[in-house]
């Protein structure tokens, strides 16, 4: 039978080889006076042994609960999970190596009970908000009670930490496309305007008009367009408009637009173009394929969590290289 593998504590390496404890925690963090050839020993006695500084122990010394937490919103339908699962898996692999665990909660915006018990309990030591919206209340309560966190996507408030894709770039980048094709009359399919990428996108929309000397129609603009009954209306509204193109927001708006053109018998790229402001795989393997922006989700994680570990004192390995996207043309524009 296969000996137990012994697992060392600070007392035992110190016991081991005769020396004290903080010694041994001197030579473990790096801090401290320490004499270079006993620091050398007590490492290579770490690496032989496999030794794993205690979580919770480190914790305590430490007044870390080595916790972050992961804000999802409540109202994400299923459609949207495969971009807040990229952002959870580069978050958590940045968190993974600073020794931090990730905490999931869901929240509404308009109940604060979730984020209060988080804060009160000391349950993390910091948070990332997956989602921002206009006048959050979220974001207002966690930065009266200073607790350290970073949303993701485009914010106001020049005192909050965040990330985001170039959604206002891309935006005008894909609006321009349809644009040089000699269109006149593009519609915009837009989501939820309670969020602030909405309207990121949207301005995109506005000033790719401007720079191609293009008027867009007011009329063509239809947003909240959040579900498929909303969509169909809003195509149809679109098409007696004599709208030649249509530009969606996201690929779940995308796919509810497609299903309402495949209705009217309307051929793509043939009768109407149509584009999406944000990729995925269905939009890739549709017939036709559709013209869409591609973002780096996970990249947009680990930016978001090494932001957040830096503000909680901690070095990890950063990326300095600006967040992209790729616009990937496809038979739905030709």
């Amino acid at each position: 039978m296969e000996e137990e593998k012994k697992i060392y504590t600070i007392d035992d390496i110190a016991r081991e080889l005769g020396v004290s404890k903080t010694t041994v925690s001197r030579a473990i963090s790096g801090k401290g006076r320490i004499g270079q050839a006993t620091r050398e020993r007590v490492l290579a006695f770490i690496q032989e042994h496999d030794y794993r500084p205690n979580v919770m122990a480190k914790g305590l010394a430490k007044r870390k609960t080595y916790n972050l937490a992961l804000l999802l919103p409540k109202d994400y339908i299923a459609t949207e999970f495969p971009f807040f699962k990229d952002c959870m898996n580069g978050i958590c692999e940045v968190a993974s190596r600073c020794d931090y665990d990730i905490l999931i909660s869901m929240v509404d915006d308009h109940d604060l009970s979730q984020v209060r018990r988080l804060e009160y309990n000391k349950k993390v030591d910091g948070i990332i908000l997956s989602r921002t919206r206009e006048n959050s209340k979220v974001q207002k309560y966690l930065k009266s009670c200073n607790v350290p966190f970073v949303v993701i996507g485009p914010c106001k408030d020049g005192e909050i930490p965040s990330v985001d894709n170039q959604n206002q770039e891309a935006s005008i980048e894909i609006t321009g496309v349809l644009l040089m094709k000699g269109m006149k009359k593009l519609a915009l399919l837009g989501g939820n305007e309670a969020y602030s990428v909405t309207k990121s996108r949207y301005q995109g929309f506005i000033q790719a008009h401007k720079k191609f000397g293009v008027p867009f129609m007011d009329e063509l603009v239809f947003m909240n367009a959040d579900n498929q009954l909303k969509v169909t209306e809003a195509v149809t509204k679109a098409l007696s408009y004599g709208a030649e193109g249509f530009i969606c927001m996201d690929d779940v708006i995308c796919n509810m637009c497609l299903g309402s053109l495949r209705e009217k018998k309307i051929t793509i790229p043939t009768e109407i173009r149509v584009a999406s402001l944000y990729d995925s795989i269905n939009l890739e393997f549709n017939n036709p394929p559709v013209t869409s922006v591609r973002f780096d989700t996970v990249r947009l994680g680990k930016m978001a969590c090494v932001k957040l570990l830096k503000l909680l004192g901690e070095k990890p390995e950063e990326d300095l290289v600006p967040l992209n996207y790729q616009v990937i043309l496809r038979e739905s524009t030709q």
